[in-house]
């Protein structure tokens, strides 16, 4: 920094730049303003040493400077919500997938050229900065990313909403492959700051664990000792596009206070126990979904859960309470009018308990007003029919942990049996599917979570409409049957800013540029727009030159993470999701060691004829599920083999792509042209990533699973490769092969015995396709039904083949594929979700 007050720019490189002043602009719009406030983020927000600014220290203070647009924003945002008091939604959930939010900041704000501009005048380049960002670890897969893309509609949507989540020191795990396969390291995303988060140092809650209830003379109950941690929140700012109105999603950190350090012990040498309760505090937000597989990490995770349910609702109650101070006649009855809380999925079910208790222990209130408020205040989105993700919590380690909330658990099981039992006659054999506590095995007794709240919750929503139809037809099928009119569908969306606008520019223009509107980037249903241009030879260049220009830029970073040379003017077939035996990746790589194997029989001028694939596999696999892990050794020893065999490495390639996230969906989804969402009928609950592809003209080969089916409908079954079971057939086919009568194709078999020859390398493969075999029995028998839908994904692939080959067919399925997706934006189901289930209204700040 010179002694003018201008900033020396790129010290580290030779640059033509020239000295920008240093002066604060907080609320700049012109370039050469908001670069003078870079720049005097630069000189006096310092987090690096002086007279450096490489392309990090100018991400830092890039961020910093659109965070003071946001926050004036925000502030507004949040007087206006004061002032006018609407009801307000509060979306609570363990998992944000939030991805970069430089790019999607300055994109919402309108201000992606002007700060293109003005980093230029520093010397750098948008693109080069915005690498720089780490993405935010605090979300697995879909649930995390729907969060997210929620958030984004409702900000857009000018909607009075929170997010509440948690703030994770070091998230899920960084994915890296080596031989062994997938290596799970700590994510780094927070070893320096983020520029993002705000710190709010005036809300903090306490939050208790353990200790016992105590029964005053009147019959009060008071949950009192145990250990005692702080919820301290921080905020991150939630741009709406195009609109002033910012929201919150605020992340709770777990602190233990200064008094909690014992002196004496750490003078005495006795250094872990002086710290005991601050070292607690920290596990609680260290890691996302830490292993359960011991009574600990049991506790840690019910920790988790709890932590971010009682801070949240503290603070629900706590802003609900101030509005009403100057009010001498207010009604906790009035709570639900002002307060909506959406459950997302079964990991905050605590917040029904949770807020039983404050209601009836802090604020006095009976069981009876209590229950009224809490059943007309939540609301719980059901995301999966698998038996693992509806959660089951240990009795006894419920009782340990959080002693008042099993009392009221049993007192709202007790009074749930006891209604089935005085008014619904004939149900009495359906109780114990319906108990919330599981007392089936006595050694093991249970809390069902899912059941928990089924029972508490006003309103239940699954995500795509067959998922929906399947909650009330077989996972809640008596629940439905006492409260039909609870039960909804929602079907997932995906904002359009994010998957399209600013990921896919040249795509983005192009549909603006033939729909004479950009308006369809708030409104997707203006894509079926472009249906009547979809035979014309001037759209389909435009579309082609866009594709091929994203696909290049695929390429580029498939060598840069992979050192591997894939063609851009190959098929690009890409599954990209959570590893997990029902998404069926391992259907997709047996299907190709197939075509791999038939490619090596072939001769020179039969391989000519064939469609050149890059098959790309991308996902975590969750550290202790062994075959999920197995999958991904398997597609990185079939990719080493395939990519390094010249007679076959023209027609095919094969190419594991790591530590997949936000930032890397960004790149391969608009490159895409072929995406496999091929789970087993009736699994999937939705999927969002299909919603993506075809959004940005991908073809999609799948089964009738999850919003698979809607996007068919969508779309057009001919712009749709399908195959495989149907739901309504699985049980039967399941049942059919445990009688032993199923017979495998020959294609599956000879697949599996390539695999077991070596082919592919050394590494023992018997336990993973040992899964695909046998009748019956655990890991075996093949219960995701790889082998009955092998023969129909194989045809489906030879359609696809064919299709490829034909390129103006291959274009008018593309376009048709964007055009029909307007259905799937975020915005619409925001907007069903706040109509139909929250009773909220738009507040936009004027």
């Amino acid at each position: 920094m010179d002694s003018s007050g201008s900033f020396p720019m790129a010290t580290t490189k030779e640059t033509n730049a020239t000295k920008v002043p240093a002066i604060a602009h907080p609320l700049a719009e012109e370039s050469s303003e908001i670069a003078s406030n870079i720049a005097y983020h630069a000189r006096y927000s310092p987090h690096f040493s002086p007279l450096k600014f490489d392309p990090e220290q100018a991400y830092y203070a890039t961020a910093e400077s659109v965070l003071d647009l946001l926050i004036q924003r925000w502030n507004e945002t949040y007087l206006h919500f004061h002032r006018i008091d609407p009801k307000q939604t509060y979306y609570l959930s363990m998992e944000y997938l939030q991805g970069r939010a430089l790019t999607n900041a300055i994109g919402n704000l309108g201000a992606s050229g002007a700060y293109a501009d003005a980093l230029n005048k520093l010397g750098h380049e948008l693109e080069e900065i915005v690498e720089q960002e780490k993405d935010a670890a605090l979300g697995n897969g879909g649930l995390g990313r729907l969060a997210s893309c929620f958030l984004d509609s409702m900000a857009t949507l000018n909607l009075p909403a929170w997010g509440y989540g948690l703030r994770y020191r070091y998230g899920l795990f960084k994915q890296r492959i080596s031989k062994e396969g997938q290596e799970e390291v700590a994510e780094d995303w927070l070893e320096k700051f983020s520029p993002w988060e705000v710190v709010r140092h005036d809300v903090v809650y306490p939050i208790r664990f353990f200790g016992h209830v105590e029964i005053s003379p009147t019959g009060s109950r008071k949950w009192v000792e145990g250990e005692i941690i702080q919820a301290l929140a921080y905020d991150v700012p939630i741009p709406g596009y195009k609109t002033k109105n910012t929201i919150s999603l605020r992340l709770w950190e777990a602190k233990a206070s200064a008094e909690d350090f014992n002196l004496f012990q750490f003078n005495e040498g006795q250094y872990e126990s002086a710290s005991q309760l601050h070292s607690r505090a920290q596990q609680i937000c260290a890691v996302l979904y830490p292993g359960d597989a011991t009574e600990n990490g049991k506790i840690l995770r019910l920790k988790q859960q709890f932590f971010l349910c009682s801070a949240s609702l503290q603070d629900i109650i706590m802003r609900f309470k101030e509005r009403r101070s100057g009010n001498m006649t207010w009604k906790w009855s009035e709570f639900p009018s002002k307060v909506a809380v959406q459950l997302n999925d079964t990991h905050p079910t605590l917040a029904i308990p949770e807020l039983m208790r404050l209601l009836m222990d802090d604020e006095g209130l009976g069981w009876d007003e209590a229950w009224d408020v809490t059943t007309r205040t939540v609301a719980y989105t059901n995301h999966t029919v698998l038996p693992e993700a509806l959660e089951k919590w240990p009795q006894a380690i419920m009782y340990k942990l959080l002693p008042r909330h099993m009392e009221i658990v049993e007192e709202i099981d007790k009074r749930f049996m006891a209604m089935i039992h005085s008014s619904l006659n004939g149900m009495e054999s359906k109780l114990p599917a319906m108990q919330i506590l599981d007392s089936s095995n006595p050694l093991k007794p249970v809390v069902r979570m899912a059941n928990l709240c089924v029972v508490s919750s006003h309103t239940v929503n699954g995500v795509a409409q067959l998922h929906s139809d399947i909650l009330k037809s077989e996972l809640f099928a008596d629940f439905f049957s006492i409260w039909p009119t609870k039960f909804q569908n929602k079907t997932n969306g995906i904002t359009p800013r994010r998957w399209i606008r600013f990921c896919s520019p040249e795509l983005s223009d192009i549909i603006t540029k033939w729909l004479k509107t950009d308006e369809w980037i708030t409104n997707l249903d203006l894509l079926s727009g472009l249906r009547q241009f979809v035979g014309n030879e001037e759209l389909h260049a435009e579309w082609a030159s866009a594709k091929m220009a994203n696909k290049h830029r695929l390429a580029q970073y498939v060598l840069h993470v992979t050192g591997v040379t894939i063609d851009p003017n190959s098929l690009f077939d890409i599954q990209v999701k959570r590893i997990h035996e029902y998404k069926r990746q391992l259907l997709n790589i047996l299907g190709t060691v197939y075509r791999y194997k038939k490619l090596k029989e072939m001769t020179v001028e039969e391989r000519k004829k064939m469609t050149s694939r890059t098959v790309m596999i991308g996902g975590k696999a969750f550290a202790t599920y062994t075959n999920a892990k197995r999958i991904v050794k398997l597609v990185n020893d079939v990719g080493a083999v395939v990519n390094n065999d010249p007679e076959v490495n023209n027609y095919l390639k094969v190419v594991f792509i790591p530590n997949y996230n936000v930032s890397v969906a960004e790149i391969l989804i608009p490159g895409s042209e072929l995406s496999q969402h091929i789970s087993t009928a009736g699994m999937e609950a939705s999927g969002t990533s299909n919603m993506k592809f075809s959004l940005n003209g991908c073809i999609i080969i799948g089964t009738l699973d999850g919003a698979n089916v809607e996007i068919r409908e969508e779309i057009g079954e001919d712009n749709f490769f399908l195959f495989g079971a149907k739901a309504d057939e699985v049980p039967r086919l399941r049942k059919e092969r445990e009688k032993g009568l199923f017979n495998p194709d020959p294609r599956f078999e000879e697949a599996k015995q390539f695999i077991r020859s070596g082919a592919f390398g050394s590494y023992d493969y018997n336990p993973l396709l040992d899964s695909l075999e046998g009748n019956s029995g655990y890991g075996r028998g093949d219960y995701f039904l790889v082998g009955h839908d092998f023969p129909s994904y194989i045809e489906a692939q030879s359609s696809v083949d064919e299709a490829y080959k034909d390129r103006r067919r291959w274009l008018k399925m593309s376009i048709l594929s964007t055009a029909g997706s307007g259905k799937f934006s975020s915005d619409r189901t925001i907007s069903q979700y706040a109509k139909d289930i929250w009773d909220i209204t738009a507040c936009p700040v004027p």
